[in-house]
């Protein structure tokens, strides 16, 4: 639902009837994830895809009934090999789609409003919604914030929104869309409660260290994936915004206290990916030190091999473990090959997108199983 949630909230604001049809779980290949929506209005216009053209006309279909109906609902869509004209999937995996109507007095509609408000105004919220129990409970949703507080109902009483309040705000603060299973009693006790849940939250950290070309490369790439890129260096003559046009902030000040002062203000998280590219020793050293004790998403450091053995020994005699060490990325970035700033930059960006979404980072045609795989399940 978040890859529409602009033009979503011009037609909550615009008070017009839709039906929101979201993939809830993918088995085998699909083109698309959990989260990819279609929303279509009483007059037939739509937004959104769930997936890439293969089942479109007949969610389509489907919204327009849910909308008359007000009835909506968990479909299938699979391949067929029977009927080559059969609705389904040509990459042969499975989709299951909700489709919900949003009408003027449906109960979803202040809760879908709510995220869709906090998303526009960059604050973080998550959208919670039954996608399997029972049947008068689907398509029930809450809007939970990351205090934990929420609104809607999941129509089985207070117990069952407060724990899944604090399944979703683990979520949340994640930043992460998935799904959690719960009972209808609360907690694992009831029947069986699964949740879809998307996670409006600010986009990524990048941080590069190092105000070099590879670092406006990188920066550029991190730009492109939706990642907010921080170029910090202590040196103010290579420091500036005109040579770092892609960034979001570029910062004068040493490494390591830049990233003490963002670990205490909040702002960096399990999301985050530290890019060293200094490959100076009174600037990695004790910026690793830190980061490398630190929850982060992705810490790679630049350097030759002969760089990375003196840099870990010295490392080492900072007190740094071994256990910490193992989590260091150096020498930085996947084997493909290039060497230009921005064939760099490609590797490194494959390497910490790989890390981020447990890749294998083995070609495709090499690596057994679905091409798309599920991401994110919270039990």
């Amino acid at each position: 639902m978040l890859d529409i949630a602009e033009e979503l909230r011009a037609w909550c604001a615009a008070h017009r009837e839709f039906a929101l049809a979201t993939v809830v779980a993918v088995t085998g290949s699909a083109p698309r994830g959990p989260g990819a929506s279609l929303a279509v209005d009483a007059g037939g216009t739509a937004l959104g895809s769930v997936s890439g053209g293969c089942v479109e006309s007949a969610v389509h279909e489907l919204c327009l009934d849910a909308i008359t109906s007000g009835e909506g609902g968990v479909h299938r869509f699979g391949y067929s090999d029977d009927d080559a004209f059969a609705v389904g999937l040509t990459c042969g995996g499975v989709l299951d789609v909700l489709v919900t109507p949003v009408r003027g007095h449906d109960p979803v509609r202040p809760v879908l409003g709510s995220v869709l408000e906090a998303a526009a105004g960059g604050a973080r919220a998550a959208l919670a919604r039954v996608v399997s129990g029972p049947p008068a409970q689907l398509g029930r949703a809450l809007a939970v914030r990351p205090d934990g507080s929420y609104e809607g109902c999941l129509g089985g009483g207070a117990a069952l929104d407060r724990a899944a309040a604090l399944h979703v705000r683990d979520l949340l603060l994640a930043g992460r869309t998935g799904t959690a299973e719960l009972g209808t009693a609360g907690g694992l006790c009831g029947q069986p409660l699964t949740l879809l849940v998307e996670s409006a939250a600010e986009p990524p950290r990048l941080i590069v260290y190092g105000a070099i070309d590879f670092a406006a490369a990188l920066a550029r790439i991190g730009a492109f994936l939706g990642h907010r890129v921080t170029v910090c260096d202590a040196r103010p003559v290579f420091a500036t915004p005109a040579r770092f046009p892609a960034a979001d902030e570029v910062v004068v000040d040493w490494p390591h206290r830049h990233l003490a002062a963002e670990w205490e203000a909040g702002r960096v998280d399990s999301r985050t990916a530290v890019c060293v590219l200094t490959h100076d020793a009174k600037f990695d050293v004790p910026l690793l030190a830190l980061a490398l004790r630190m929850p982060l998403g992705y810490v790679g450091a630049m350097g030759s091999r002969r760089t990375h053995a003196a840099r870990e020994q010295r490392l080492r005699e900072e007190g740094v473990p071994q256990a910490a060490l193992a989590r260091l990325r150096s020498p930085i970035g996947l084997d493909l090959g290039g060497a230009t700033p921005e064939e760099t930059a490609l590797s490194i960006a494959a390497e910490f997108t790989a890390a981020r979404y447990g890749g294998s980072v083995l070609p495709l045609a090499h690596r057994p199983g679905p091409v798309h795989r599920e991401r994110t399940k919270v039990p």
